[in-house]
């Protein structure tokens, strides 16, 4: 609405810019005839192009129509220098070689400052539009008829002085209108290059100024980002698009890393309205922890690691861990891949720093990845009256295990010839993991040295205020 608005008073200016120029003569007054023709030409774009750029994306422009904004801005730029190559060349043709008489007259200067006066109005409705819908080729509209406001009153002072010079008996005050129209001429020179210099930048995709720098420092202190790598802005239209390469912990999840990019993009949006494309690369935190340097090795490789342990006995360090391998794989094969493993921990940093006097050692343990369900052969009476038995006997063991409280939900089942237990052990809530796990585990090797026959004991501890 506001470029069809735009579009009315062009026409009504352009009008009244005619009649003034054929009945007075004067090429001030003809230039920003044709200056006003070439704001109705734009305003015209421009009511087109917001249009087109409007539209969303489709499969033959993914990045939107907004450079159609860009386009029609880079248009009305060839068409202002046109104009004003017009201007100069005429003025100088009147100024030394063709004198052209004028009848200015009191009508005509208050048309011109009806004129300007339009100008003003237009130009602050089309400012306000262009920045609460940020539109490139609105501003250059609004900036168009910004300039028309001096121009306009340039005109006007050289016909007055015209009229000065014809009533004062000053024949040589005659060049004012020429002066006028070179002054116009300047001044249209002057908006063409503003906006050829905004429409060229828009056309190269190159960043707003600041616009990057902001959006660095701003991504940089987010929580899970190790450093910015890159960042790249291009606007298209009312548009930007903005491309940030951000380096996050290798060992985060990948939920941990979605949640960081979604948080990059939030950020970014604060800043500046954008369609934002965020790239993680895995990186080495600063002070990384050994055992998260492990898995993030182990992960790299597909494999999954547990019960890492190391420790320190003169100079030399110690890693344990358990290694899960497909359960379809050999010795030699699963043992390869043990060793590859080892090879690349043995040459992480933070391990050859804590072996001074001596190669670290790594020692690995390898188990099938369980991926086979296996089929419970049924329950029996025996089955039921061992999960009695094993439940008496946990309990008798409390004098020994002040942690444990009780034993309930004992399972018993006998899973392709293997005997398995599972049972729940309430225990103190306040007690530290570490100690919990100790005990579970001394329970669980207990009732495997009472019950030969068991094949896998798992015990599930719960603070006892949750039983």
């Amino acid at each position: 609405m506001a470029a069809l608005g735009s579009i009315g008073s062009a026409l009504a200016l352009v009008g009244l810019k005619v009649f003034l120029a054929a009945v007075t003569g004067s090429l001030g007054v003809l230039s920003e005839a044709l200056h006003s023709g070439l704001d109705l030409i734009a305003a015209i774009l421009t009511f087109l192009s917001v249009r087109i750029s409007d539209r969303p994306a489709d499969s033959g422009h993914t990045y939107g129509h907004g450079k159609f904004e860009n386009f029609s801005a880079f248009v009305e730029t060839g068409l202002l220098l046109a104009t004003s190559v017009y201007i100069i060349v005429e003025a100088f043709v009147r100024l030394l070689f063709k004198q052209v008489h004028m009848q200015p007259s009191f009508l005509a200067i208050l048309i011109l400052v009806l004129a300007m006066f339009i100008d003003i109005i237009r130009s602050r409705a089309l400012a306000r539009v262009a920045r609460e819908f940020p539109s490139e080729a609105l501003e250059a509209d609004a900036l168009h008829f910004s300039t028309d406001v001096w121009s306009t009153f340039v005109v006007i002072l050289g016909m007055g002085t015209v009229w000065l010079g014809q009533r004062w008996g000053m024949p040589w005050l005659q060049a004012a209108d020429p002066i006028a129209a070179l002054a116009v001429a300047a001044i249209v020179i002057w908006v063409g290059s503003r906006l050829g210099k905004r429409t060229l930048e828009a056309l190269l995709d190159t960043a707003p100024e600041g616009l990057q720098k902001q959006v660095l420092e701003a991504v940089m202190g987010l929580e899970g980002v190790i450093s910015t790598e890159r960042v790249r802005v291009r606007r298209a239209g009312n548009k930007h698009f903005v491309d940030v390469t951000i380096s996050v912990p290798r060992s985060a999840s990948f939920e941990q890393v979605h949640a960081i990019s979604d948080a990059v993009e939030r950020r970014v949006g604060e800043i500046v309205p954008a369609d934002v494309m965020v790239h993680m690369e895995p990186r080495a935190a600063k002070g990384e922890h050994l055992f998260d340097a492990i898995r993030a090795i182990a992960a790299r490789r597909g494999l999954s690691v547990h019960e890492i342990s190391a420790d320190q006995l003169d100079g030399r360090l110690f890693v344990e861990m358990h290694l899960e391998v497909d359960e379809s794989l050999s010795l030699r094969e699963a043992h390869r891949r043990a060793t590859e493993l080892e090879e690349e921990i043995r040459a992480l940093p933070s391990v050859t720093g804590q072996s001074q006097s001596a190669t670290p050692r790594v020692n690995i343990h390898i188990e099938p990845l369980g991926t086979h369900i296996a089929s419970v052969n049924g329950q029996n009476r025996e089955m039921a009256g061992l999960g009695r038995a094993i439940e008496e006997y946990i309990s008798t063991l409390r004098n020994e295990y002040p942690e444990l409280v009780d034993c309930h939900e004992v399972h018993v089942r006998q899973v392709e010839h293997k005997i398995l237990v599972s049972c729940h052990c309430a225990m103190d809530g306040a007690l530290p993991i570490t100690q919990i796990h100790d005990v579970t585990g001394e329970l669980e090797i207990r009732v495997k040295e009472k019950f030969p026959l068991i094949a896998r004991v798992t015990i599930h501890p719960e603070p006892v205020e949750e039983r």
